[in-house]
């Protein structure tokens, strides 16, 4: 199971350098093979509200975008859960203060440590301390 990032889908629909690239690499994933929790769903949120408020983006363009990102969580992506086991290990992940982990990308490792699945970013940072902590990772 490959578990995609924020950042990967963020990059996918929206218009960024590499979005033809993270286009393509989803399209070739084997269906049932794509995971995301919940937690991916409110940062990509997150990061359309940013690039709409600081003029990356317009309204219709986020809308459109969400849509899309709706379709996908529908049809393509299986929805990885989060309980209090991962909050606990993001924060132990965290707790390794070297790694330079966000909560957020914490709770990202500890989603795919659970669920034995592959996390795929495009965040270096992200890959690393994924490397370091055992988790596997794929960087894009």
């Amino acid at each position: 199971m490959r578990y995609a990032d924020t950042s990967v889908l963020v990059a996918a629909l929206t218009n960024e350098t590499e979005t033809k690239r993270m286009q393509t690499w989803l399209a070739a994933q084997k269906s049932g093979n794509l995971a995301v929790s919940e937690w991916v769903a409110t940062e990509f949120s997150a990061a359309l509200s940013i690039k709409l408020r600081t003029g990356q983006i317009e309204k219709a363009h986020r809308s459109d975008a969400l849509a899309m990102f709706a379709q996908l969580l529908t049809g393509s992506f299986a929805s990885l859960p989060i309980s209090a086991m991962e909050f606990r290990a993001a924060a132990h992940f965290a707790d390794r203060y070297t790694l330079g982990l966000r909560a957020g990308d914490a709770l990202h490792l500890a989603v795919c440590a659970n669920h034995g699945a592959t996390l795929c970013t495009l965040d270096r940072r992200l890959n690393e301390a994924g490397t370091a902590l055992g988790v596997k990772t794929m960087l894009l």
